[in-house]
């Protein structure tokens, strides 16, 4: 029968193998299916746009994601340690005292120095702005030693939300490369410093990469590619390897080189992160 799904079924079909179709099928029919066309579509209308220099229309393209919301504050702001941590009033922190008999809190906008994070280890809480932990060593080394998953849930979904909404070649009216290149820095430093890469950076890249010239912030992206966590999954090969590899064939020796160095290090980042999880007592 002619069922609606039917319909977009075969009108797919017809689309892509009109020699298999032979019926005639509605001129209007419901769309099941999207287009895989569509981010590629995005992709060229944003440096279209770009190149033209009208920059009305904001659309993100995120491999068909939400338009990212305005945003009223710069990034860089949550990148500076806040004045109050998340207990945001004296009245609030004597409650929250009360309730769970605890030591107060130290103020992490106070921490200054090693030695007063190891004393305070045991009453430190987190800033109500996660991205400032990037630029703190001190909060890095308290947050390397409490093995919370909350604050990497935190920091990661702080973090996946500014890199959605400050790539520079994923969102039409934003034009701010020096600001998002420093930005990736930061994050490349704070991999460094934890000796592990970040779960946002890996979904960023493999989110991006496709739409990726491999010009614009390339030292930094192929940074952050050195440092995807280590996975057994295949999906490395579609997402990362894929659309490097169409680049690699495609530009200068300066850039194949730039590639080949970044998996390297990526490849000795893995064996680092094998040797510190591996069974003492195996020699193999």
């Amino acid at each position: 029968g002619m069922q609606p799904h039917l319909q977009a079924l075969l009108s797919l079909y017809k689309l892509f193998c009109p020699e298999l179709v032979t019926i005639t099928l509605p001129a209007k029919t419901k769309t099941y299916f999207k287009s895989s066309e569509g981010p590629w579509k995005a992709a060229m209308n944003a440096v279209r746009q770009r190149n033209q220099g009208s920059s009305t229309l904001s659309q993100a393209l995120f491999l068909g994601t939400a338009q990212p919301q305005s945003r009223k504050r710069k990034w860089n702001t949550q990148l500076v340690l806040p004045a109050n941590s998340a207990r945001t009033s004296e009245e609030g922190m004597e409650k929250y005292c009360d309730l769970f008999s605890t030591d107060e809190i130290f103020p992490v906008e106070q921490l200054q120095t090693f030695p007063q994070l190891l004393q305070n280890v045991h009453c430190l809480e987190f800033p109500s702005q996660m991205g400032s932990v990037l630029t703190n060593p001190l909060l890095l080394h308290y947050m390397n030693c409490i093995r919370d998953e909350s604050i990497y849930l935190r920091l990661y979904y702080w973090m996946g939300q500014m890199l959605q909404e400050e790539c520079t070649w994923c969102v039409v009216d934003n034009t701010s490369e020096t600001e998002f290149k420093s930005f990736l820095e930061t994050i490349y430093k704070g991999e460094c410093f934890l000796q592990e890469g970040f779960s946002a950076c890996e979904e960023f890249l493999y989110k991006s990469l496709p739409l990726w010239d491999g010009s614009c912030c390339r030292p930094e992206v192929l940074k952050l590619v050195s440092w995807i966590p280590l996975s057994s999954s295949p999906e490395i090969r579609s997402y990362l390897y894929g659309p490097l590899a169409q680049l690699f064939f495609t530009s200068s020796l300066y850039f194949k080189c730039s590639v080949l160095e970044s998996l390297k290090e990526l490849l000795e980042n893995w064996l680092n992160c094998n040797v510190i999880h591996m069974d003492p007592e195996s020699h193999s």
